[in-house]
């Protein structure tokens, strides 16, 4: 670990306590340069001042107090997954980086919780519970490399959070260190709990923007039942759109209902040669979960709406292997699409009954800005990931991207939805963010943010500023 203190930070040592004797600070550039931004693409980003990698929450807070006191911002980091842009370094910031915070503090199989540090990877967890026959459902396509702490951030959500909620319903409480370097509690670890305003369900989706998150704890379930998956193979996006409405309006609650087109199907198979256009232009993945025969009901009813709504082919997966496989798969697209170009990420939500209408104007702002879009979606909940693939060097391929973006934004909000279903506003989506909430709602959350950030050094610029943050922006 990397302990030297800048000198643009004198001082900042001393802020410690008497046990310890340096902070765990480099202004080393080669190390800065890994901080510097997550995975969004067109998000603006400057090398950091300087990057903090805290042990502990004493340590953190040593780093929150001294920043206070010179009005340094801060800027906390996970894993660096994220597809917003609000992570990213500014030039004046020091980037708080929770990878050495990775401690599971404690499995509860009884009272079906979990204390966590913010820099626990979600998969680490969840495969910790399962050795305690408990299970923490949220599943962000990242799990495997995303923190914790990074998807309290985000409220992030996953494929299965159609019929299990996301991160926000399973955060019962959390340590963050806030203001001028205080520590606080917030929330409980009971099942039950009314008193005060929901200060820990505040923090999550707040995007480091009131506060250092450094401690969680979760709710957890039950051990999972056995999954029925069903795969439908459809000609276009209409039909498999269609589909996801028949479901839906079946009332069978799926765990599943992931929409994959053939851009990404295609991406996927030349870069891990699976095979997966052979059977169609649309795949359609979705999963049953229910108890016993139940599951097995619903997948029949899921397997009727698909043959009902056109597919070209669709069955009951009799080998588990292989569905998991499909699944890694769409988990896949992304890393898929970016060895192609330079990938602008969509995260709109729709009203579920609305989605075919979404998928088809997506497809026609395609088309009007002559722009690749491929669409992904975690369709069963209306959240749509449609993504704008750039030829590396295409400027203007660039530019006709960004508007396709911002249209795909409007037509959003346009149909009802939301800006965003789980991978935040970060920088990305803050006009719309505007847009969508209006300026009495905006002034609530300023309000908010200045009651809490009195200093106003916690991800400054970032979710409902003006425009983006960062000067001597990459």
């Amino acid at each position: 670990m990397i302990r030297s203190v800048s000198n643009r930070f004198p001082g900042m040592a001393a802020t410690l306590p008497a046990a310890r004797d340096t902070l765990p600070v480099t202004t080393d550039p080669d190390v800065l340069a890994g901080y510097a931004h997550d995975r969004a693409e067109g998000a603006e980003y400057s090398l950091p001042a300087a990057v903090a990698r805290p042990r502990d929450t004493e340590e953190v807070a040593a780093v929150v107090a001294y920043c206070a006191e010179h009005g340094i911002p801060v800027v906390a980091r996970g894993a660096g997954t994220g597809l917003s842009g609000g992570a990213n370094g500014m030039a004046s910031a020091v980037v708080v980086s929770f990878e050495a915070m990775d401690a599971i503090v404690r499995i509860d199989p009884d009272e079906r919780v979990a204390v966590v540090q913010a820099g626990v990877v979600n998969d680490d967890l969840r495969r910790v519970c399962a050795e305690h026959g408990v299970w923490y459902p949220p599943d962000p396509s990242s799990s495997p490399w995303s923190t914790i702490g990074g998807n309290v951030a985000t409220n992030a959500g996953g494929v299965c959070c159609v019929k299990y909620g996301v991160t926000k319903d399973y955060v019962l409480g959390l340590q963050a260190v806030v203001g001028r370097g205080e520590v606080v509690r917030l929330g409980r670890r009971t099942a039950k709990g009314v008193a005060g305003y929901d200060l820990a369900g505040l923090m999550v989706g707040s995007e480091g923007t009131l506060g250092l998150i450094t401690e969680i704890t979760v709710r957890l379930r039950g051990a999972r039942a056995a999954e029925h998956t069903v795969v439908g193979y459809f000609d276009d996006i209409s039909a498999a759109g269609q589909a996801v409405t028949a479901v839906t309006a079946s009332g069978v609650v799926v765990s599943a209902l992931e929409l994959v087109d053939r851009y990404c199907l295609r991406a996927v198979d030349e870069w891990k040669k699976m095979g997966l256009t052979d059977g169609g232009s649309v795949l359609l993945l979705a999963r049953c979960d229910g108890p016993g025969q139940a599951g097995e009901a619903e997948a029949e009813v899921v397997l009727d709406c698909f043959a009902r709504s056109g597919a070209t082919w669709s069955a009951r997966s009799g080998d588990e292997t292989e569905a998991e496989a499909l699944f890694m798969a769409r988990r896949l697209v992304l890393p898929a699409l970016e060895r192609l170009g330079q990938v602008l990420t969509e995260d709109v939500c729709v009203p579920r009954m609305l989605v075919p209408e979404m998928l088809g104007a997506i497809e026609r702002i395609s088309a009007e800005h002559e722009v690749h879009i491929a669409s992904l979606a975690h369709a069963g909940d209306g959240n749509l990931h449609p993504m704008v693939v750039v030829p590396p060097g295409d400027g203007a391929a660039r530019r006709r991207g960004h508007r396709a973006f911002e249209r795909i934004v409007d037509e959003a909000i346009r149909l009802g939805g939301t800006v965003t279903g789980e991978h935040g506003v970060g920088q990305l989506k803050m006009r719309g963010f505007a847009d969508e909430v209006g300026p009495v709602v905006l002034g609530m959350h300023r309000a908010i943010k200045s009651a809490l950030d009195p200093v106003g050094i916690f991800n400054p610029g970032r979710v409902f500023a003006a425009e983006p943050a960062g000067d001597d922006a990459t």
